[in-house]
């Protein structure tokens, strides 16, 4: 699935929307347990489940979770639907679905942490960790890569996204790609690369010498209290796991989506979250303790092209204002069946992260309910 910086719902803003369930406070009481919201995220929350239960129902969206903080509190995390369509399985807040490429962002994490343990030259060469790597006829370093500025090639076909294949380590899977051409020169264009992703990971790993879904563990996972957050493992019973969904041609009934392994792409998208997992990371972020505040900064920067042109991309983060004109970082996520949003205002100490168990989804309305709370519902 191709990636772009949102904005706006598509043809969203035109559905009357409605939507129920229980919100859970920042202790994350048991499944089911209703927790008042406090007074004033109560209209926001009120027309946010509107929003969010109409347009699951015109879009025939199986399943979806939203998870709210702000103030480093949850303030609001409910689950809609089904994440299971034939066993009827309810979707709570524990659910774990597909993050696509919000893996970018958290990757993006592992990235900063080693900048700072000075194990990582974000401007050097990717050959000094990863010489293996054919050399192209320009040269391509680490920040490149991490802000799609390097020319390595996307998924040519959604074909590409369908894999049977389990590679058994990240370094194993840049045979995909390895050998194509550049589709441009590196800092010339800004060209969405998941590819890179997959390659950084290997930069990752070696720069921090250890195996990347360890070091993922180490370094993001467990300093960030994600204790839901998995790589999405075929082979493996995962508790919670949602099962994935898809439309048929023309708008058709809601199918079974395809198998995939994403063991060739888990820093381009291969792990699976829940909302609440999503938000705790976010508000991690902003209270610094997963990375100092100027390494932060330094992600949720523009980079630039040669020409001195913002991409809107920094680190693993799109970064940009609303209409409003507040800033806001965010990374969406698009996989088999999958489809995520994880949006930070970090002036307003918002965090919003959606995920949803189909491709027919709702997740680039994100700005749009994190906008509710923003104006007190209005």
């Amino acid at each position: 699935m191709s990636h772009r910086s949102p904005i706006a719902p598509r043809g969203l803003a035109l559905i009357v929307l409605t939507l129920a369930a229980a919100p859970l406070s920042a202790q994350r009481p048991p499944v089911g347990a209703v927790v008042a919201p406090p007074t004033v995220a109560g209209p926001a929350i009120e027309r946010a489940r509107a929003f969010i239960r109409d347009t699951m129902r015109a879009l025939g969206a199986p399943g979806a979770s939203i998870t709210v903080m702000r103030g480093g509190r949850v303030i609001w995390s409910e689950g809609f639907g089904l994440a299971d369509l034939e066993q009827q399985v309810a979707v709570t807040p524990v659910t774990r679905f597909r993050v696509g490429s919000v893996s970018k962002a958290l990757t993006a994490v592992a990235i900063g942490k080693l900048v700072e343990e000075g194990k990582l030259d974000l401007d050097q060469p990717i050959q000094r960790y990863v010489p293996s790597f054919p050399v192209k006829p320009w040269p391509i370093t680490t920040r490149q890569l991490a802000g799609h500025l390097a020319g390595i090639r996307h998924y040519r076909s959604g074909q590409e996204l369908i894999v049977s294949r389990h590679y058994p380590d990240v370094a194993s899977a840049l045979e995909i790609f390895a050998a194509d051409s550049l589709d441009a020169e590196p800092g010339t264009r800004f060209g969405y690369s998941s590819y890179g992703w997959n390659l950084l990971s290997v930069i990752v790993e070696r720069a921090g010498g250890a195996d990347y879904l360890t070091l993922m563990q180490r370094l993001v996972f467990d300093p960030a209290e994600m204790r839901r957050t998995v790589a999405d493992q075929v082979d493996s019973i995962v508790p919670q796991r949602a099962r994935w969904y898809t439309r048929g041609p023309n708008g058709g009934g809601i199918l079974n989506a395809g198998f995939t392994d994403n063991s060739y792409k888990w820093a381009g998208g291969g792990f699976l979250a829940t909302t609440e997992d999503l938000a705790e990371f976010a508000d991690a972020l902003l209270r610094g303790r997963l990375l100092q505040p100027k390494t932060v900064e330094m992600l949720w920067t523009s980079q630039r092209t040669r020409d001195g042109k913002a991409t809107g991309y920094g680190v693993g983060w799109f970064t940009n204002t609303d209409a409003a004109g507040r800033r806001r970082v965010f990374h969406s996520g698009g996989s088999v069946g999958g489809t995520a949003f994880l949006l930070i205002y970090p002036d307003h100490d918002l965090i919003v992260a959606v995920l949803v168990n189909s491709d027919s989804t709702f997740v680039d309305a994100t700005p749009t309910i994190a906008a509710m709370f923003l104006t007190g519902g209005r």
